[in-house]
């Protein structure tokens, strides 16, 4: 947002420097990013001068420049090369002399210095309006006045505006001061200074010829809505004072009548729009929701489809703007208007943010809307502007003004304690300064009983709901700064539960960090398009999507990491490590798989995936590289668990529609985690042409089983272990996972650790078969083993393998 200082000192009486303004501001809220010192002409005409030419020659050596001796005032004539055709000699002309910056209409900036040109000294410039910003015209110099006196600098005549500008960071919460007159409220309470009065009379009705009847069908959408008409205007362009002024805050002039409602805005913070009234169909305004699927024509000529939420501006025949928005193509003001109808009301925050969004558009009095106006004010806008037009259009007014207020809307009025204030401060602040604080910001003392005071806050201030937020008001006022730092801390130590989700997520994503993991973070919001119509049964939809990419919140991270993988392969990075810690959204209940029920019937869930694709290493020139595969993330999963103090996990086999080959991993009869191989369908989708392995654990349900977990810490065995070796042949369809819960089975004391160290299938052993090398660590913690204790174990392994999977020894 865009203040004019020159501006600003219309409305506030105030002496402060541009600097100082700028300190105040920042001070209490609305934090200057920039200042800018506005020019008119860019440049401010400076080192321009005006100047004679004495006499002019053609230049030796082109056919198309001339050799100028020209008078600037300095007692010496300079010598200046020119270009243009139509320069003479008795010419008074604009001359930028050496070492001038000159910020022409179109191009970038360019200083003058003293030059050979063809071989002549040239010592300045003649200049062109579009050489100096004065205008568009390149045909010739500008020739001037005889009148004009050799050596004035051309700002004398070619007024200059000046300003400074300030760009304010303006949160949402601050409506209140998206004006001059809202920015010089803060300035009053702040410096004492007096805001000057903005109440105007409006001048005398000369006829009735206009009249317009207001009806308000949709009271929810428009709470008040003033209305005045005035015949007889002329749209011309407008004054030079009023065009300076909109220049400088960024707003381009279009004509008298626009221009004057842009200004009323930016000076009050009333949203004001303008009808052709002889446009209005039926003499009648009405005010109503919008018929969903029908069409209206903006002011760009961009046909738009109605929703059914809007709040539509309409005559007796069709829709005239789109309330708060922007107005219609076919009741816009032209060069022919001669009746208007000025419209200043106040809409609901909510239905103009919806509507804005809906259709994509974002204008000065959207932005206003959406934050809350002052319903107070519309009928003081309405005055100022109708002022304005009168004296820069002419034309009479034609109508009593029209007040259609349904329900007033009353201040807010709430108890406020001084000490309790004071303790939110951390300072006591003495009551007669917090009361001109509070008047001085409008906020009304409607009783005093000592400590406590009942105030009544304006609606304009629609975030000041609060004793709290009063005391943030008076906090922005008095000013940070002016609070001293205190000597003691205080503090509450309290346990937190998140505290162990976070320490950790922590350790684990140091643990992927150092094996050579990247951590991403994507989006939340994700498209609909990549899942079933069963599976968007259960999905949070957004009311109001910024696109058809990003309308639903995710249903699972897949999606969401293989676009990343995609990302990254499109660049050439082909071996990738991911994982991430993120959320999932659906409707339904919590459930033993656990997540946060955030509102009745919506579920939170938080996740960490792994991803992995190409190879585990990048290339080296000493070791071969080793490709991704299901067992390399599979040992990660483990290690993770493990470090979660999960360590008895089942693996089951199971179907996904996600994965070739899925594997479900459970923790007592609960699944905590699936891992696999991606479908390399849905990967080519991505352009994945290498194999994906991934992995998906809940992070709530591993959180909550953590928790449960003990450390306990063992000696370490005083006697040792023994390893042991079989070679089983056994069916195709027997998997590791069995084998192991057989031995764990046979002798869960003695048995210490299994693992499978080689598997061969092949034409050496009979078809539908397969050979599992196994190896078993065998340990006593309270004596060393003997041989036959260990043949004893040995041999009740092989009997159990026998007995349970058929398992046979291979020779």
């Amino acid at each position: 947002m865009k203040i004019s200082y020159n501006w600003l000192k219309d409305i506030i009486d105030i002496n402060s420097t541009p600097n100082e303004v700028s300190q105040m501001l920042t001070g209490c809220g609305l934090e200057v990013e920039h200042v800018e010192n506005y020019q008119s002409i860019k440049g401010g005409l400076d080192g321009i001068v005006i100047g004679f030419v004495r006499e002019r020659e053609k230049h030796p050596n082109a056919d198309k420049l001339s050799v100028c001796k020209v008078d600037i005032g300095t007692g010496e004539d300079k010598q200046i090369v020119c270009g243009a055709p139509n320069v003479a000699a008795g010419q008074k002309v604009l001359v930028a002399t050496v070492g001038a910056t000159l910020y022409p209409s179109k191009g970038e900036p360019f200083k003058i210095s003293k030059s050979k040109i063809r071989g002549e000294v040239s010592e300045g410039m003649i200049c062109a309006e579009d050489e100096i910003g004065l205008g568009e015209s390149h045909d010739g110099i500008l020739i001037l006045p005889e009148n004009y006196e050799v050596g004035k600098p051309a700002s004398e005549y070619f007024k200059v505006y000046n300003d400074f500008v300030f760009e304010i960071g303006l949160t949402a919460n601050r409506g209140d001061a998206a004006s001059h007159l809202g920015t010089a409220r803060d300035l009053r309470a702040i410096t004492k200074c007096e805001v000057r009065s903005v109440d105007f009379e409006v001048p005398s009705i000369n006829s009735s010829q206009q009249p317009v009847a207001v009806t308000i069908e949709d009271t929810k959408g428009c709470k008040r809505y003033t209305g005045l008409s005035i015949s007889n205007i002329e749209v011309k362009p407008s004054p030079e004072w009023m065009q300076n002024r909109l220049r400088a805050i960024g707003i381009s002039p279009i004509n008298n009548i626009v221009d004057a409602t842009n200004y009323v805005l930016h000076e009050l913070g009333q949203p004001l729009h303008a009808f052709d009234a002889d446009k209005i169909k039926g003499n009648q305004i009405i005010v109503k929701k919008a018929v969903a699927g029908g069409k209206f024509t903006t002011l760009d000529k961009t046909e738009r489809t109605l929703k059914g939420h809007e709040c539509m501006i309409c005559d007796s025949e069709k829709p005239l703007a789109l309330a708060g928005v922007f107005g219609g193509l076919d009741s816009g003001i032209s060069d022919t208007t001669k009746n208007i109808f000025l419209e200043s009301a106040y809409f609901d925050a909510a239905t103009i943010r919806k509507a804005a969004k809906a259709h994509g558009l974002s204008t000065d009095a959207s932005f206003r809307y959406e934050r809350g106006t002052d319903p107070n004010i519309t009928e003081i806008a309405l005055k100022r502007v109708a002022n304005l037009i009168i004296e820069i259009a002419g034309g009479n007014i034609s109508s009593a003004i029209i007040d259609i207020y349904p329900t007033k809307i009353e201040n807010t009025v709430i108890e406020f304690s001084l000490t309790k204030s004071n303790q939110l401060i951390g300072k006591e602040i003495e009551k007669e300064r917090v009361t001109q604080i509070l008047t001085a910001l409008d906020i009304e003392i409607v009783a005093d009983k000592g400590d406590v005071l009942t105030i009544s806050i304006p609606p304009y201030r629609s975030d000041v709901t609060r004793p709290a937020d009063v005391t943030e008001e008076i906090l922005r006022i008095y000013g940070l700064n002016n609070i001293e730092i205190g000597n003691d801390i205080k503090s509450t130590i309290s346990y937190n539960e998140t505290e162990q989700k976070v320490k950790l997520k922590n350790n684990l994503a140091d643990y992927l960090s150092a094996n050579g993991f990247n951590e991403i973070a994507t989006n939340t919001l994700t498209k609909s398009a990549y899942y079933s119509e069963d599976e968007l049964q259960n999905a949070v939809k957004m009311l109001n999507p910024l696109s058809s990419d990003l309308d639903i919140m995710r249903l699972n991270m897949l999606p969401s990491v293989l676009e990343a993988l995609q990302y990254n392969n499109n660049r050439k990075l082909s071996n990738l490590k991911f994982y991430e810690f993120g959320k999932t959204y659906f409707k339904g209940n919590k459930t033993e798989a656990g997540g946060i029920n955030l509102l009745e019937n919506y579920v939170e869930q938080s996740h960490l995936v792994l991803a992995m694709t190409g190879s585990t290493e990048n290339e080296n020139w000493n070791q071969n590289n080793k490709q991704a595969n299901y067992y390399i993330i599979k040992g990660f999963v483990q290690n993770i668990l493990a470090k979660s103090k999960l360590t008895k996990l089942e693996l089951v086999l199971t179907e996904n529609v996600n994965f070739d080959y899925a594997v479900a991993v459970n923790y007592k009869q609960k699944q905590i985690a699936v891992m696999g191989t991606v479908n390399q369908k849905l990967a080519d989708k991505f352009d994945l042409n290498a194999p994906v392995f991934y992995a998906d654990i809940n992070v709530d349900l591993l959180v909550e089983l953590n928790k449960n977990e003990k450390t306990t810490i063992k000696l370490v065995p005083a006697f040792p272990a023994v390893r042991r070796d079989l070679a089983l042949l056994i069916d195709d369809a027997i998997n590791y996972a069995q084998l192991e819960k057989i031995a764990v089975k046979t002798d869960s004391n003695l048995i210490k650790q299994v693992n499978v160290f080689d598997v061969y299938k092949g034409d050496k052993i009979e078809s539908g078969k397969k050979s599992y090398a196994l190896s078993f660590m065998l340990q006593d913690e309270n004596k060393t083993l003997t041989e036959d204790e260990i043949d004893s174990v040995m041999k009740k392994l092989i009997k159990n393998f026998e007995k349970e999977v058929g398992a046979s020894l291979r020779a």
